[in-house]
């Protein structure tokens, strides 16, 4: 049965000659693997430049209740990037959040919020005239509320984040899994934060190093099989 659905593509993997099949976040299905034929001929009713990394997507898709492996019949970019292909910075923090999106939401059902939140998260990216450097420690503490793990806001007195409790804390805990001072009020700066507002949370590039670390620490605490992350790496020599 044809169904339409808004989507966002985590992954493209080939397949055979000239297909792939791509995961994607579908609004209405949740994570879904769809088939795509001949995307890598010249008139590919479907082009694999529409199913790069975080694309937003208005789809028309074969959808069995059985599940496996379904067919995908449209797609077609809504809204189309217009600066994070020409960023070098955006295009970078795209790749790695969907990494990270991608081992969080493996399994993930239809969830109207969570999609609602990466959707405009990625549309804002992109039509932001401006690049925030701050942009993927944002998203990854907010998304935290769609995934179980939110913490509860900082309280006077607590100078500690506990990463494996997911707790503000006024002592040490005694493990080393744990954020000290300036990073606990940076990081909780950044959970208080807004789209809007968040150039105004001044961090230095010593400091973001130490604070994407310990998210994916933080993740890692929380979500199985998450591994390491490749493009941090590469996230990390672009930003400087």
């Amino acid at each position: 049965m044809l169904h339409k659905t808004r989507g966002i593509v985590l992954r493209t993997t080939p397949y055979a000659e000239s297909s792939v099949v791509v995961q994607v976040f579908t609004e209405k299905f949740g994570v879904q693997s769809y088939l795509v034929n001949g995307v890598k001929k010249a008139k590919a009713k479907i082009s694999i430049n529409v199913l790069q990394p975080l694309h937003l997507l208005e789809l028309v898709v074969y959808q069995k209740n059985s599940g496996g492996l379904q067919r995908m019949a449209e797609a077609r970019q809504l809204p189309p990037f217009q600066r994070i292909p020409y960023d070098i910075i955006k295009s970078s923090l795209v790749l790695f959040l969907n990494e990270m999106l991608y081992k969080s939401v493996k399994q993930q059902g239809p969830d109207d919020a969570m999609f609602e939140f990466v959707f405009n998260a990625v549309n804002w990216l992109d039509s932001s005239e401006r690049t925030p450097v701050n942009f993927h420690l944002y998203f990854l503490l907010k998304f935290t509320r769609y995934l179980g793990f939110f913490p509860a806001p900082q309280e006077l007195g607590q100078h500690f984040f506990d990463l494996k409790d997911g707790v503000f804390t006024s002592y040490p805990p005694n493990h080393s899994l744990v954020l000290h001072e300036p990073h606990t009020s940076q990081w909780a700066s950044i959970l208080t934060s807004r789209l809007t507002t968040l150039e105004n949370v001044k961090i230095s590039n010593t400091d973001r190093r130490v604070l994407l670390h310990k998210l994916i620490d933080f993740y890692r605490l929380h979500i199985d099989n998450v591994g390491d992350i490749k493009s941090c790496e590469i996230l990390e020599e672009v930003l400087g």
